[in-house]
């Protein structure tokens, strides 16, 4: 194999594979990158073997050819170069030479043969995101992923499709995360065909972790499409192919309540600093911060309270309808679920001391709840 290609598209296209990669001392072809050419350019593929990773850079082929090359070592040589407009790649008997500018380097590889196939689409894209509503989505979805071994499906995100929208979800029994992305079909037969075998599916967390990172602030789309308990996603030049978790997802959508006893908007950052400060004061990293949430004054009193250590409390006017609520919760989900709101207002949905409560992000003048997201929080009960 003989290539040459422009610097800043190698570096990129390093980046975007390296992270699948890992430790593996059972098999250690794994901490590989294969790099071989394609159709007159040069391809990168990595994989753990729950994540493929792979993607295509335009290049001056020479010489056609395979080598894999350990992802870290390259990338590393690859930063530290001087900047220059091209680097030259040139494999023979497993050794990969690199070379731009005025430095050169050799890096043994290991055999192309060795490496592991990564599952290849079949047929066509089902329907397609917009790739900014999706990155949003996973920041918020993924810290609500359980990190249990002991139930898989936990460790995932759930996927709900219906005609329009996909419903995705994370829980990890303390808390949960619902968002509603509309979707595009891209082959609306099939698409609906897809629909009425199975709707629902589990995807890792890890997975929509790397979807998130290679996302751009340019990228406009992702296209998806699922085939043999496999999902691809098409990330501008980038594709991305992961197993799904067998299982089935808890029907958490019975876990939000429908109506609420109490409604409380509060300003986001308000809340944010009184909860943080309550935290403190909490008698450990999963105590108590009590909510008293007043009508009559218009309040909601902020406090925690630990012998060992002190008391504080915060008061934050708000605007509130129905009854008087005394409820508790973790100081570190509700901190965790008031972050991935973006307006400026949060509306607090309560029904009493031992049900779930409920954020949401509120939009406007007229203090309209924006239902496509959903953060349910369960309190501890005193």
């Amino acid at each position: 194999m003989k290539v040459v290609c422009t610097q800043e598209k190698f570096k990129k296209a390093i980046y975007s594979t390296e992270r699948v990669v890992g430790k593996q001392i059972t098999l250690p072809i794994l901490e590989n990158i294969l790099l071989e050419t394609e159709g007159g350019m040069l391809k990168f593929s990595a994989t753990n073997l729950e994540i493929g990773v792979f993607l295509k850079i335009g290049a001056k082929v020479e010489k056609e050819g395979q080598i894999t090359v350990p992802a870290k070592l390259l990338s590393s040589f690859v930063n530290n170069l001087p900047t220059d407009s091209t680097i030259s790649l040139e494999a023979e008997n497993q050794v990969l030479k690199v070379s731009s500018g005025s430095v050169e380097g050799s890096i043994k590889g290991l055999l192309a043969q060795d490496f592991p196939i990564i599952p290849e689409m079949e047929g066509n894209f089902l329907f397609s995101l917009n790739a900014q509503k999706m990155k949003e989505s996973i920041n918020r979805l993924i810290p609500c992923a359980s990190l249990d071994a002991t139930r898989p499906e936990l460790s995932g995100i759930s996927w709900i499709f219906s005609d329009s929208k996909v419903f995705l979800a994370a829980t990890d029994s303390f808390r949960l995360a619902q968002q509603i992305i509309p979707i595009k079909k891209e082959q609306e037969q099939e698409y609906n065909l897809f629909v009425e075998k199975n709707n629902s599916l589990v995807v890792p967390a890890n997975t929509l972790a790397e979807v998130f990172r290679v996302v751009g602030p340019e990228t406009k789309e992702i296209k998806v499409s699922i085939e043999e308990s496999q999902i691809f996603f098409q990330i501008d030049n980038i594709r991305i192919v992961s197993r799904l978790i067998n299982g089935k997802y808890p029907e958490y959508k019975q876990i939000i309540p429908k109506q609420f006893a109490t409604r409380a908007i509060v300003s986001k950052d308000e809340l944010l600093r009184a909860v943080k400060i309550a935290g403190i004061f909490a008698k450990n990293k999963t105590g108590e911060v009590r909510f008293e949430i007043d009508s009559d004054g218009g309040q909601i009193m902020v406090y925690s309270k630990a012998e060992e250590v002190g008391d504080n409390k915060t008061v934050l006017q708000s605007q509130i309808s129905g009854p008087k609520q005394e409820i508790i919760f973790n100081p570190r989900y509700i901190v965790d679920g008031v972050q991935t709101i973006p307006t400026e207002r949060v509306v607090i949905l309560v029904n009493d001391n031992a049900s779930p409560a409920v954020l949401r992000m509120i939009e406007g003048s007229e203090n309209k709840e924006n239902l496509d997201y959903t953060y349910v929080v369960m309190p501890i009960k005193a």
